[in-house]
């Protein structure tokens, strides 16, 4: 009988430390929206768009969640959430590997390639970690003598590494935060930085069929080039000997982004699921967004996909400030290695709609043990 006092006061304890640690997880997530000027949150402001830097944190390298546009922040699950939202990573229930590859804007010669990985590790915590890695391929060296090239080629080179903690603080809440080391390199300027994400996501429902969710991503300071090929060497008016001068370049900012999501699974005969989901996108420098989404799900072993993205001006080709034109769609292909352990093996695929260029193409190998 004294045990079992012993237990219950343990499990009371638990619980409240658990609900202490969310209170204080929401609390930074709120700071964090208010400590960033509303008008880079609210307004999507026109004015401002073009000047941060750092753009290709919004570019989404999964092949799953990309299918339906990222609608899925309130319901994302397992690693593909290090983009979508950190908090879905907490759904991991053993080791998630994925390799992605993207020709991003087919015929533009620019390639992503995607590795991730989370674990579980203690009573309801994961870990993860991210590395993407942009490609532009050869780029011939032009001068003023030179305009031509000829003279070689330079490779730039931009990768971002995700490391993030989430954690299930119950059945129904989750939260995660996720720290990116952002890297853009050419061959003589180079700039370094780091951003935070931070998300939670609120399951509910008879069968935990609905979700929200809420992330805050790329806040961080603000970054700056720097390098040789920011300076020159001139002759010094007058004399035969050189100088050197630097220039400094601008500082720019993280592309910040609140994106808010929900989403509701319709559930028939236990083997089919259509999920339902919207999002809405505050970018701080681009137009804010709106996406809707849909996912069929069979058996786990078939899942069919399409979302749309909506934003000022989208649908004209005079008025749109963006490549994509809204449509994306993908397909997953699954096949289970142990029922028991719920490990599996699958290839996703995805497609977005662009103009000018061919789409965006994603495919992935993901493995869950």
């Amino acid at each position: 009988m004294q045990r079992s006092k012993e237990s219950e006061k343990f499990k009371t304890f638990k619980l409240l430390l658990m609900n202490k640690i969310f209170k204080y997880f929401a609390a930074f997530l709120l700071t964090g929206l208010l400590i960033i000027p509303f008008n880079e949150l609210s307004a999507g402001n026109k004015d401002r768009t073009g000047q941060a830097g750092a753009s290709e944190l919004l570019i989404n390298p999964w092949a799953r969640s990309s299918g339906w546009g990222g609608v899925n922040v309130s319901g994302v699950k397992g690693l593909e959430g290090l983009f979508t939202n950190v908090a879905g990573t907490a759904h991991t229930t053993g080791t998630e590997l994925i390799f992605s590859h993207t020709q991003w804007l087919k015929g533009s010669d620019i390639d992503i390639n995607t590795f991730g990985l989370t674990q579980k590790v203690g009573n309801g915590g994961v870990i993860g970690l991210g590395i993407m890695s942009m490609n532009f391929g050869d780029i011939p060296i032009r001068t003023e003598e030179l305009p031509e090239g000829g003279i070689g080629n330079f490779t730039p080179s931009y990768m971002n590494i995700n490391i993030s903690y989430a954690k299930a603080f119950s059945n129904s809440i989750y939260g995660g935060i996720n720290i990116k080391i952002v890297s853009e390199v050419i061959s003589d300027v180079s700039a370094q930085g780091i951003a935070i994400d931070a998300g939670i996501q609120y399951v509910t429902g008879p069968r935990d069929n609905a979700r929200f969710g809420i992330t805050l991503r790329n806040v961080g300071p603000t970054m700056r080039f720097n390098g040789d090929g920011l300076s020159f060497r001139s002759l010094l008016p007058g004399q035969e000997s050189y100088f050197t001068l630097e220039q400094r370049s601008a500082d720019f900012e993280l592309p910040t982004q609140l994106a808010m999501g929900a989403s509701y699974d319709f559930l028939f005969a236990d083997i089919h699921r259509l999920t339902i989901a919207g999002n809405f996108i505050s970018n701080s420098f681009t137009k804010d967004q709106f996406i809707f989404g849909a996912e069929y799900e069979l058996k786990s072993y078939l899942m069919l996909r399409g979302g749309y993205t909506y934003e000022e001006g989208i649908t004209s080709d005079t008025d749109r400030t963006s490549a994509f034109t809204g449509p994306s769609a993908g397909f997953t292909v699954a096949v289970p290695l142990n029922k028991e352990k719920g490990s599996s093996i699958a290839i996703d695929y995805s497609y977005r709609a662009t103009d000018p260029f061919s789409g965006t193409h994603s495919i992935g190998a993901r493995i869950n043990l």
